[in-house]
């Protein structure tokens, strides 16, 4: 980047002290992308479906077996 020529000459004290007022600046970075769930959270909801599914077919099973223990 080129420098640019002031129309100001920095000067600087031969004695005493040299002081710096440092402002603090905001500095925009690129926005991060985050996964709106975690592979975490995918995991326990693929599980919670298996097993929800699980008791689903047990259920079922169990009332296709009471059906057929009932005298018609």
């Amino acid at each position: 980047m080129p420098e640019v020529k002031s129309m100001f000459r920095e000067v600087l004290p031969k004695q005493g002290q040299l002081s710096m007022e440092d402002v603090p600046t905001m500095v925009l970075c690129k926005p991060k992308l985050l996964p709106l769930k975690s592979v975490t959270l995918e995991k326990l909801e693929k599980m919670q479906q298996e097993t929800q599914e699980l008791v689903r077919q047990q259920e079922m099973a169990l009332r296709e077996q009471m059906h057929q223990e009932q005298p018609g």
